[in-house]
């Protein structure tokens, strides 16, 4: 196995709400960057326990063929799943970890995906069956969110103008500030709604 046991963090004490959210890092944005740090703070400032997930990609893995790849990723996610019984209620995945899309939307579990690579067919297929909550972030400057693609879902959507992969705007620190605060918005809307 090759990621270390998910760091958990639990809400307040008192506002425990008894469901966890399960933070799945990118391929190089591990969750202590500011999307999946704030994605963190603000489900624990509403009561979810949440499990990060932290892995180092096998050596060759870039290489891999995509099946090789969504068999890794869904092994990891699989068992940090399993790992909280039926509570997990939420995940909240960066791009790489959009390769798990298959196996969350089999389980029902309803999504952020952040930056996911609507590039790869497999990921816009697994996204059109998925029939729980989904909220889709994805930048006009990333290669890997197809705008087209994104609108023909059955899911919300935030798309920012200009952001890049890191839903960043390059050269601009104070625009990609503004940006962080719409994702964590957003994601905080989003997970409000959730039963």
């Amino acid at each position: 196995m090759l990621h270390s046991e998910p760091s958990r963090f639990e809400p307040p004490s008192g506002t425990a709400t008894g469901r966890v959210a399960l933070v799945v890092p990118g391929a190089g944005y591990t969750p202590a960057r500011p999307l999946l740090h704030y994605a963190r703070s603000v489900l624990l400032q509403h009561g979810w326990t949440v499990r990060e997930l932290w892995w180092m990609l096998p050596d060759g893995f870039r290489e891999l063929g995509t099946e090789q790849q969504v068999a890794w990723a869904e092994e990891q996610v699989a068992d940090a799943v399993e790992t909280e019984g039926g509570a997990c209620g939420l995940v909240v995945g960066k791009s790489l970890a959009s390769l798990t899309t298959g196996l969350v939307a089999d389980r029902g579990i309803p999504a952020v995906w952040l930056t996911p690579l609507l590039h790869l067919p497999l990921v816009a297929r697994n996204l059109a069956r998925a029939t729980a909550p989904t909220l889709l972030v994805g930048g006009t400057g990333d290669g890997s969110w197809v705008a087209g693609t994104a609108r023909e879902l059955p899911h919300e959507i935030l798309e920012l103008p200009s952001a890049n992969h890191g839903l960043e705007v390059p050269g601009d620190a104070l625009a990609s500030v503004g940006l962080l605060g719409e994702v964590v918005a957003g994601l905080e809307r989003f997970a409000l709604k959730l039963p």
